[in-house]
């Protein structure tokens, strides 16, 4: 019902919108002699921002059409390689001319970048994207919007997850590497313990970890304990809807974007709306690159999708209520899952200091469950002054983050020692402790 009312609230808006649209564009008009007076900008910036705030927020394009390499443009074009009604594996392909007047003349990692599947579109990490073709054939997950999937596909769970990850990864050949950001950390080290099992030929080389739930229990942020506090039948009950026509997935029962959405920006309400306050002073001030920043933020902040509620209610319960990975007691198609069967597989994590999504301790646990991976195959980072967001996209992700994750995955990748100065985790047999950056309070 709550879906149903959704899109009505969005199509009775719709006059008020029109209305808003014609009178941006009216006071916005170089014909318009009063579009520059105190009145004109006024009218031009609330009209603007009702228009924006009651709009419909689709899938945002990727915008990567080249990327800067050693000081010289690379042609860039994302190509799909791989797909299924829930997911694509997008391979953004770099012009070989261009790589070559860049100085790229080696073939470099392939690197499958596992975005999220929590409510957002994999373009949220186009930053994330854009460091790592800097140095590497860049892959990435981009999952479907679940309103869009008929119901004759059937069901997509968390154990589909993991299955989608592993063919993935055997599409990209021979030991490429894996970055799994938030969410997929639980699925992406399951679908790696199964693959080394298996001793699979496309397992990965290196699996780096940036700001995952792998052991949720510790460190618990606001977003653990309201699942913890919660019955599962809660979930069930107040999070999942069906979707209405005119969508292709009519009647499917899914976790709304909408609904994460309103979650997301509960927790931050107030900076929200300051932000929304500065956009408004800006259109009224003519301060057109600083209404720009808040545009370009917000189109891909708002843009959502939905998750079919067999995969959201097996995430909080395999995740967030019943820590079956690291409590030993996850079972995939029948098969337990054995992250100590990893013995060739880099270990990466990295985490923020102020990440109030994923707590400081619950992605190093992928290092006391991976005991068999020697420890120079082991590597831990914690971000200072960062959150979560901070902890794959942003100035620090460019300038701290990403070049250590480079060097781990070329070190994993030509079979390097790890070198003495860098930060290590602990040894293989011993507990990970959550640690703090030097200098900051406890």
């Amino acid at each position: 019902m709550l879906y149903t009312l959704y899109e009505a609230g969005y199509y009775a808006a719709s006059p008020l919108r029109f209305a808003a649209l014609a009178t941006r564009d009216f006071w916005s008009s170089p014909l318009n002699p009063a579009a520059d007076s105190e009145l004109g900008r006024r009218l031009f910036a609330t009209s603007d921002l009702f228009a924006n705030l009651t709009r419909r927020y689709g899938k945002p394009d990727w915008k990567i059409d080249s990327v800067e390499i050693n000081g010289r443009p690379v042609r860039v074009r994302p190509t799909t390689v791989w797909s299924t009604p829930w997911c694509k594996l997008t391979h953004f392909v770099r012009d070989m001319s261009d790589l070559r007047r860049a100085g790229k003349t080696e073939i470099e990692p392939a690197v499958l970048i596992a975005a999220p599947l929590s409510g957002h579109y994999a373009t949220l990490l186009r930053g994330t994207v854009e460091a790592f073709l800097q140095d590497h054939e860049v892959f990435i997950t981009e999952w479907t919007n679940a309103r869009d999937v008929p119901l004759m596909e059937g069901r997509f769970d968390f154990h589909d997850y993991i299955d989608h990850i592993r063919e993935m990864l055997r599409q990209m050949g021979p030991r490429p590497h894996v970055v799994a950001v938030c969410q997929p950390g639980p699925p992406v080290l399951a679908a790696a313990s199964l693959m080394a099992e298996d001793r699979e030929e496309s397992r990965p080389a290196s699996m780096t970890f940036m700001g995952s739930p792998i052991d949720a229990r510790l460190s618990p942020t606001v977003t653990n304990k309201l699942a913890e506090e919660r019955p599962f039948a809660w979930f069930e009950s107040n999070m999942i809807y069906n979707v209405p026509p005119p969508y292709l997935g009519a009647g499917r029962r899914v976790y709304p974007g909408f609904v994460q959405l309103a979650s997301f920006m509960s927790m931050n309400l107030d900076k929200h709306q300051e932000a929304h306050r500065r956009y408004l002073s800006h259109l009224m001030e003519g301060d057109g690159d600083s209404a720009d920043k808040h545009l370009e933020f917000y189109d891909e902040y708002l843009s959502v999708l939905d998750l079919t509620e067999e995969f959201y209610l097996q995430t909080v319960d395999v995740v967030f209520q019943r820590y079956l990975l690291p409590k030993g007691e996850l079972e995939h198609r029948g098969r337990r899952v054995k992250p100590d069967r990893i013995t060739d597989i880099g270990l990466l994590t990295v985490e923020g200091e102020n990440d109030d999504i994923s707590g400081i301790g619950q992605t190093q646990a992928a290092h006391k469950l991976c005991l068999s991976l020697p420890v120079e195959m082991k590597e831990d980072h914690i971000q200072p002054h960062v959150g979560h967001y901070g902890v794959f996209n942003g100035k620090r992700f460019r300038e701290e983050i990403y070049p250590r994750v480079r060097d781990f995955v070329r070190r994993m990748e030509h079979g390097l020692p790890r070198p003495k100065a860098g930060r290590t985790s602990s040894p293989a047999s011993a507990e990970v402790v959550p640690m703090r950056p030097r200098g900051a309070k406890s």
